[in-house]
């Protein structure tokens, strides 16, 4: 078995994980009611897990990390501030500039080494409080950082972060939609991680393997307004525990075992830094994305990711030189193994002439 389930091996992302046996019988035993009305009991036992599990006083369940993560900038902003962040972070890049739109914010990207912002950047950024400056409204780090390579922010930095912020009066976000696999690869556990940022959002549909959904938490009056920005996006759901119940389903079983997936992308890496006419940072690969470089001549990032799939695996292609593979539930050892396999033989008959590649 390649995989657990038939079809190609999927390494675009861990949001392709469908629900395990598990979830699937907790969603036809699902105890539910009107969210709306916040009379689902499956919905608020699962927030009230997740607020414990990250040390905050209240959660709520979103659909989407996208939708948590904008909830959060609207709720802690206003409109004509700015909002610090990594240059390559979700919220900047993938969001659809819902910060503008939505919350009328300007971004300020910073560049972080391996993704990561530090206290010292944010600082010099953070705008004085002069009248005829914009001024800074919110924080917001990504932790693991997905277009890094799924880089780890370190501990301390975290900490020196929420320190500085403190002293200003600023509030910070985390977005932390795959914080888990940053907690199991540190050996903490994720309120550690989270407790340095006034709010953190994080996904139960990635590494977790629910279906759908993410959790929102922090202080208690910043959830209610939440509430009432969820709803004006549309993200009130009424019987929504037939998805909540995956997600504590999600926080029982599936935490730990993120530990496979990093062990398989660390295994995936390793194979293909011996791979002539491919490249990649093995000091990057701290969790479950490995990014690569295609260096060989002749080829590109795009090309290697169709003849791959040719050969049954995907993955994507970040741009020309670039590929992302993410390790995940669905995909098992020899998958891994096939996927190299498979890898090595494109390089090869690529780098050996068109006569070798003909078919």
């Amino acid at each position: 078995m390649t995989n657990r389930h038939d079809g190609p091996i999927d390494l675009r992302s861990d949001t392709v994980t469908r629900p395990t046996p598990s979830m699937r019988r907790a969603m036809a035993e699902a105890e539910v009611g009107d969210d709306v009305f916040r009379e689902d009991p499956t919905v608020r036992r699962l927030e009230e897990m997740a607020a414990a599990r990250m040390g905050k006083e209240a959660a709520l369940f979103v659909p989407t990390g996208t939708m948590g993560n904008q909830i959060a900038v609207n709720v802690w902003t206003r409109p004509g501030q700015e909002i610090i962040l990594e240059e390559r972070s979700h919220i900047f890049n993938y969001e659809m500039g819902t910060m503008a739109v939505f919350s009328g914010l300007l971004p300020r990207p910073l560049r972080g080494e391996d993704g990561v912002l530090t206290a010292e950047a944010i600082g010099r950024a953070i705008r004085p409080p002069v009248y005829y400056l914009t001024q800074t409204g919110l924080v917001a780090v990504e932790n693991t950082h997905n277009m890094a390579g799924g880089t780890i922010l370190p501990a301390s930095e975290a900490e020196a972060i929420g320190a500085l912020t403190r002293g200003r009066h600023l509030p910070t976000h985390l977005d932390g939609a795959r914080l888990f696999n940053a907690a199991v690869a540190l050996g903490r556990v994720p309120a550690d991680l989270a407790r340095p940022f006034d709010s953190v959002m994080f996904c139960l549909s990635k590494g977790l393997g629910a279906p759908v959904g993410s959790i929102l938490a922090g202080p208690a009056p910043f959830i209610e307004e939440a509430l009432r920005v969820r709803k004006r996006l549309g993200g009130g759901m009424r019987q929504a525990g037939v998805l909540a119940a995956c997600g504590i389903v999600a926080l029982e079983e599936n935490v730990q075992r993120l530990a496979e997936d990093h062990a398989r992308a660390r295994r995936l890496a390793e194979a293909i830094a011996a791979i002539p006419g491919l490249a990649v940072d093995l000091a990057r690969v701290q969790t479950n994305i490995v990014v690569f470089r295609v260096t060989g001549p002749g080829i590109t990032a795009p090309e290697v990711v169709r003849r791959w799939k040719e050969e049954g695996v995907l993955a994507l292609a970040l741009d020309d030189t670039q590929i992302r593979a993410v390790t995940h539930y669905d995909v098992v050892g020899p998958g891994i193994r096939r996927a190299c396999e498979t890898l090595g033989r494109i390089l090869e008959k690529k780098s050996a002439g068109p006569q070798a590649g003909a078919d």
